[in-house]
């Protein structure tokens, strides 16, 4: 998730990492605003969508047999739930905690815990930043002008190797540079 949710790059961003004794947490960074009035607007289209359906899902509901009153439910609900969903996506968070010979990851909404997997660390280097696309950049190596636009940047994932042989995917960025700062501080 990290080419949306971005974790800290240094151990100066006191308010998305947190540090102890024997552990330290890496919190990602919440949306930009912009997608706070995306979700604005978003959330206005399916009131209205509410609004113009609501009297005739109703009257369904009410003179219709029960396969009608089942869909005229299911569809309230499905636009009662649309507001919950988008709202949880905004209020995802991953987070990284790294204990002496472990990793932790932990994927939260609304701040509970949803999914949690627990990795043991070597004691050698085992974290590693690739690239996801090996194809060649057709673009760059014209070096046009034109076609500066159409540059495959691509984007990097910071890969765990565990003690039984396993990789691991604990994020991906379309920065390089920022992947290895989280890496050395994974690796401190």
């Amino acid at each position: 998730m990290g080419l949306l949710y971005v974790f800290p790059v240094s151990k100066d961003e006191k308010d998305f990492i947190e540090e102890s004794e024997n552990q330290i947490i890496f919190k990602t960074y919440g949306l930009p605003y912009l997608f706070w009035g995306y979700a604005l607007a978003i959330i206005l289209v399916i009131f209205f969508m509410f609004l113009a359906i609501k009297a005739p899902v109703l009257k369904l509901i009410q003179l219709g047999d029960e396969t009608d009153a089942l869909l005229g439910y299911a569809l309230l609900s499905v636009l009662g739930c649309l507001p919950l969903a988008l709202m949880a996506f905004f209020f995802f968070e991953k987070r990284i905690i790294k204990r002496p010979g472990q990793l932790h990851l932990e994927y939260r909404i609304f701040k509970l815990p949803i999914f949690k997997e627990k990795f043991s660390v070597p004691k050698s280097s085992a974290f590693s930043v690739e690239p996801f696309l090996d194809s060649p950049n057709l673009a760059r190596m014209k070096s046009k002008e034109e076609d500066l636009g159409f540059q495959n940047k691509g984007y990097f994932i910071l890969w765990l190797k565990t003690e039984d042989g396993k990789k691991i995917n604990v994020d991906r960025h379309s920065r390089k540079s920022d992947l290895i700062k989280l890496q050395s501080m994974l690796e401190d």
